[in-house]
């Protein structure tokens, strides 16, 4: 449905975007991240059409945005940051506004009262949206991109300063739309993409670092393989045979004693599998292990590792 090939946007001598390439498959809700000045609002500006790239090609449903744009851009719907909102008005004049903009053909009371009970904003229709909270007046910037029916949705940060129950209403809002819409999500709130997304963008320097499935998101980072481990026997003699075990970089204790047992972290160097001899070390010993567990990298542990730009492998490609 999305097709990113190659864009690059030079200011002068500065890259903003770095020969960007992905694809959103159809239904896919793809989270799109990356630090302040990374390139995320450049991309999705050239892939809106706001601005024009230096290099490459983006397409919208296999529409090329800079060769067809009225045709590719009737194909989103587009939530900025700051959504575009006139404030003096009221919901149905502005709604009805974006309407004469964007020309659809379909029946115009019919279709903007379906988007309002969607976002839930029937019941302050006649409002001037000047007098609405900041909540109500995300869901008018979203209203304004369902107008026409868009197969594409990109939203910019739809939750920046809402309270926690309108980021919770509006984050469940984005996950309904996406049962029938492909979406572009960017947002610095790392949560809020594991809740929605299927996968997973991140941008960096105007490179895109990693590219995975949501689930899989910490393959994109060469990490040391960390585990717990529950061992039987005197804290300080174990965490010393632990220590001294080959392939084992690092070790501390991580829990007081549970049944006769403390819990270890353990960290072993990259493509070493310490399990069998660290097995082996406690048999012998007489330390019975009681349990063990891998310890993966949560979402906000891949971020930084990757904007940080440490042990990055080459972005791998989870999406269609």
């Amino acid at each position: 449905m999305i097709e990113i090939n190659g864009i690059t946007k030079r200011y002068g001598k500065k890259l903003a975007a770095d020969h960007v390439t992905f694809t959103v498959g159809a239904g896919e809700i793809m989270g799109f991240l990356g630090p302040n000045g990374a390139g995320k609002s450049t991309t999705m500006n050239i892939l809106t059409g706001y601005l024009s790239a230096t290099e490459g090609t983006a397409k919208i449903d296999g529409i090329d945005i800079f060769e067809n744009p009225i045709e590719a851009k009737s194909k989103i719907g587009f939530l900025p940051e700051h959504p575009p909102l006139y404030l003096d008005l009221t919901v149905n004049e502005y709604l009805n506004f974006v309407y004469e903009l964007k020309k659809p053909r379909m029946d115009r009371e019919k279709h903007l009262k379906e988007i309002c009970d969607v976002v839930k904003i029937s019941d302050v229709r006649d409002r001037v949206i000047g007098n609405l909270s900041k909540g109500y007046r995300q869901r008018v910037g979203i209203a304004q991109a369902l107008i026409g029916n868009p197969p594409v949705l990109i939203f910019d940060e739809p939750t920046v300063g809402l309270d926690p129950k309108q980021i919770i209403e509006i984050r469940n809002l984005i996950k309904k739309l996406g049962k029938e819409h492909t979406i572009i999500l960017s947002t610095h709130i790392l949560s809020e993409v594991q809740a929605i997304c299927d996968r997973i963008v991140v941008i960096n320097n105007g490179r895109i670092v990693a590219d995975e499935k949501t689930e899989n998101i910490a393959r994109a980072v060469e990490d040391k393989s960390r585990m717990t481990y529950h061992i039987c026997g005197p804290q300080n003699e174990v965490l010393k045979v632990i220590k001294s075990t080959p392939g084992v970089v690092y070790a501390e204790v991580i829990g007081a004693r549970d049944n006769d047992s403390t819990a270890y972290m353990i960290e072993s160097a990259d493509n070493i599998d310490v399990r069998k001899p660290l097995f082996y070390a406690m048999a012998e010993k007489r330390w019975p292990i009681i349990a063990m567990d891998v310890m993966g990298m949560d979402l906000e542990d891949v971020f930084l590792a990757l904007i940080t730009e440490k042990k990055i492998n080459k972005p791998k490609k989870g999406g269609k």
